[in-house]
C-alpha cells in the first residue's frame, strides 16, 4: 500500500502494533456503505467513468456478501478494513479497483466510518432503553400505591411507594436518552471528501455523499474532520452516566434481594448458585451490571487520555479510539439488557416493603408537619417535639402511630387524637401530593406520562 517510499518491508512487531484489522473489521458494514456513497459521487462528478463505478459497485457488494457469511479474514499486512476491503476489490475487479480511494484518505474514510458506526451504536441504545422503560413504567403501575421506606444515607427515612421509586429510574434513564439523541445530532456531519487533512483538489460534492449516508450535510473544516472524535467521547460519556443509573439500580437489587431485607426475589435466570453452599441464591447478574460500569468508565478515561495531547490533524495514537467504544457499547448492551430482564421478571415482597417501612418511625416528619399545620407550632419547635417522641417510642419499643395519646400529651399537650390519622405509612404518602410527590395519584398521573412518551397502551 504504502511500500513504494520503503525500501523494507515492516518488521514483524511493527505489522502487529500497526495492524487494527483485528477489531475494526466490525466497521465492514460502514466502510462498503461510505464507498458506494464515494464511488457513486466520482462517476456522477465525471472523475471515474461509470463503467468503472458501476464493477467497483458489483465488486463491495460481493465483498459485502462475503464478510456477512463468512467473516472478515484477518491478514495483519492489510492493517485494517479499509485495506482488506480495497486488496479484496482488486482481485475481485483488477484494476477499476485502484480508482476508489481517489479523492479520498483513510483519515476522512475510518472517521466517517466510525461515525456511521457510532451513530448506529447510539441507535441501538436507545431502542434498548426505550424498552427498559417500558418495563420499569409497566412495573411501577402495579405498585403505585404499594408502600416501602424511603432512603436518605441508606437510613429509613419517610415512606414513598414502590412505583415512585421505581419512577425515578424512569426520569434517570429519560436524561440519559436525552444525552445520546443530543450525541447523535451532534455528529451528524459528513467528514467524507476531507481527504487526508487539507481537502482535495477534485471537483467532489460532499453534500451528495454526505446525503446517500444520511448526515445532515458534510462537515466545515477538514483539519477538524480527520482529527476530531467529540462524537466517540459523546458516545463514551453518555454511556458512563447510563452505566451508573444502571449500577444503581443493580446495587439496589443486591441489597433488597438479602435475606435480611427480602425485598425482591429475583428470578433464577438472572441468578446463580454456589459450588458448595446449597442454599445460596446470588444476584450475579446485577453485581455483574454494577462490574460493568466500572469497566465503562475506564473505557471513556482511556479514550480522553489517548485524545488529550493530540496536535492536528490525524496521529496514529488514534488508532486506538475504536477499542474503548466497542468494549463499552457491549458491555453496556449486556447491561441494559440484563436490568431490563430483572426489573421485567422479578417479584417485590409488597408485605414485606410495608412492614419495613412501618418499623423505621419513617413518619416521623408526618408529626413534625401535623404540629406545624394543626398546632400552629414553628416547624423547628416541632422538630424538636418530634425527635422527643421518637426517642420515647424507641425505649418502649413501639412505633410512632402505637404510643398511647397520654403519652404524647406528656411530651407537647397541644398534641390530640387527630394527629392518629397523619401518622400511618398510608396517610403519608397520601400527604405528598404535590407534584413530583409519592402519593398515588401522583405516582398514576407520571405513569401516564410516561406511557404516552413511550406510546404504550393503556
Amino acid at each position: 500500500m504504502w511500500g513504494g517510499r520503503f525500501a523494507e518491508g515492516p518488521a514483524a512487531v511493527m505489522r502487529e502494533i500497526n495492524a487494527s484489522l483485528p477489531f475494526d473489521k466490525r466497521l465492514w458494514q460502514q466502510d462498503i456503505a461510505g464507498s458506494k456513497a464515494h464511488v457513486a459521487m466520482l462517476a456522477t462528478q465525471k472523475i471515474v467513468t461509470e463503467a468503472d463505478a458501476a464493477a467497483i459497485r458489483e465488486g463491495l457488494d460481493t465483498i459485502a456478501g462475503e464478510y456477512r457469511t463468512q467473516g472478515v479474514p484477518i491478514d495483519l499486512a492489510l492493517e485494517d478494513i479499509h485495506m482488506a476491503t480495497e486488496g479484496r476489490l482488486a482481485e475481485l475487479i483488477g484494476a477499476p479497483a485502484g480508482r476508489l480511494h481517489t479523492a479520498r484518505s483513510r483519515n476522512d474514510q475510518v472517521a466517517t466510518d466510525f461515525k456511521l458506526w457510532v451513530r448506529d451504536a447510539i441507535d441501538a441504545v436507545d431502542a434498548g432503553l426505550a424498552a427498559f422503560q417500558a418495563a420499569l413504567v409497566t412495573r411501577a403501575g402495579e405498585h403505585a400505591a404499594s408502600v416501602m421506606p424511603g432512603f436518605t444515607h441508606l437510613q429509613v427515612a419517610q415512606p414513598v411507594t414502590l412505583g415512585h421509586h421505581l419512577m425515578a429510574y424512569y426520569e434517570m434513564v429519560s436524561r440519559d436518552r436525552s444525552r445520546f439523541a443530543d450525541a447523535r445530532a451532534r455528529l451528524n456531519l459528513s467528514p467524507l471528501g476531507s481527504a487526508a487533512l487539507a481537502g482535495t483538489g477534485f471537483p467532489i460534492d460532499r453534500d451528495m455523499t454526505a446525503q446517500a449516508l444520511g448526515f445532515d450535510g458534510p462537515t466545515r473544516n477538514s483539519l477538524d474532520s480527520v482529527s476530531d472524535r467529540d462524537f466517540a467521547l459523546d458516545y463514551l460519556m453518555a454511556a458512563t452516566q447510563l452505566s451508573l443509573h444502571l449500577s444503581r439500580l443493580a446495587e439496589e437489587f443486591i441489597i433488597w434481594a438479602s435475606q435480611p431485607y427480602n425485598f425482591v426475589k429475583l428470578p433464577d435466570s438472572y441468578s446463580t448458585g454456589s459450588s458448595i453452599m446449597p442454599q445460596k441464591r446470588n444476584p450475579d447478574a446485577a453485581e455483574l451490571v454494577r462490574g460493568h460500569a466500572g469497566r465503562i468508565a475506564g473505557c471513556m478515561t482511556a479514550l480522553v487520555m489517548t485524545m488529550k495531547g493530540l496536535p492536528l490533524a490525524y496521529s496514529k495514537d488514534m488508532q486506538d479510539d475504536k477499542p474503548p467504544v466497542f468494549e463499552a457499547h457491549d458491555l453496556l448492551a449486556l447491561s441494559i439488557a440484563a436490568m431490563t430482564g430483572m426489573v421485567e421478571s422479578c417479584d417485590f415482597v409488597a408485605p414485606r416493603l410495608r412492614q419495613a417501612a412501618e418499623a423505621g418511625f419513617s413518619t416521623a416528619t408526618d408529626l413534625a408537619d401535623w404540629l406545624v399545620r394543626v398546632a400552629d407550632i414553628p416547624f423547628r419547635e416541632a422538630h424538636h417535639i418530634t425527635g422527643t417522641a421518637v426517642k420515647l417510642a424507641e425505649r418502649e419499643g413501639l412505633a410512632l402511630d402505637k404510643l398511647p395519646i397520654d403519652a404524647l400529651k406528656a411530651i407537647d399537650e397541644r398534641i390530640d387524637e387527630r394527629v392518629y390519622a397523619a401518622l400511618s405509612v398510608d396517610a403519608s404518602v397520601a400527604s405528598r401530593a404535590s407534584f413530583g410527590g409519592t402519593a398515588p395519584d401522583q405516582v398514576r398521573a407520571r405513569i401516564a406520562e410516561a406511557r404516552a412518551a413511550l406510546g404504550l397502551e393503556e
